[in-house]
């Protein structure tokens, strides 16, 4: 009989990656709600988040299968270093400022630039699963809702909240990629 029963370690790992990726959406959600957003505007903007959430990691593992398959047993150590260099640019970027870039989200197209750009670390990471064959299905799933949940809930609480926050929650996201891929270098 086949096994169909996710481990619980997989689970708790696409769900921890799927925070720190939410958080950067996050982070940058606060941001454009301090300046003003109608409602509607929240949710048009959250659910496009969650649609690249969806998108960028399925490309990823996809092309980290493909990654697996031509690396072999290297995969673990480049999954792992692509895990410490994303978490590393993430945790530079927040205390940098680059991260506090804005985009026009009134507009459609503003809106999909955004989206894009706060979820371009989930293609990477989506590699790093692809790498190890993670369920798929619950990786995508996941992230998407992570990443439109965690956005909403910027957008409206973002207005209440300081300036500081928005710095910190990329910069949380990033150590906690950073601290997975040290495990993932870290031989068993």
């Amino acid at each position: 009989m086949w096994e169909t029963a996710v481990p619980i370690g997989q689970w708790m790992t696409i769900l921890v990656m799927a925070l720190a990726l939410g958080s950067d959406a996050f982070s940058l959600c606060i941001g454009i709600g301090m300046r003003g957003v109608r409602r509607m505007d929240a949710f048009r903007i959250s659910i496009v988040i969650a649609f690249f959430h969806v998108l960028m990691p399925l490309m990823g593992v996809i092309t980290g299968v493909y990654i697996g398959i031509v690396l072999g047993k290297m995969t673990a150590m480049a999954a792992g270093a692509l895990l410490v260099i994303l978490g590393g640019h993430m945790i530079y970027s927040s205390f940098k400022g680059e991260s506090s870039h804005f985009i026009d989200t009134a507009s459609l197209w503003g809106t999909i630039w955004f989206a894009l750009s706060v979820s371009v670390d989930s293609f990477s990471v989506g590699v790093t699963l692809g790498m190890f064959r993670s369920d798929l299905l619950i990786t995508i799933v996941a992230f998407g809702l992570f990443g439109g949940a965690m956005s909403i809930v910027g957008l409206l609480l973002g207005h209440h909240a300081g300036q500081y926050i928005g710095e910190y929650g990329e910069a949380v996201g990033g150590a906690i990629l950073l601290v997975f891929g040290i495990l993932f270098l870290i031989p068993s």
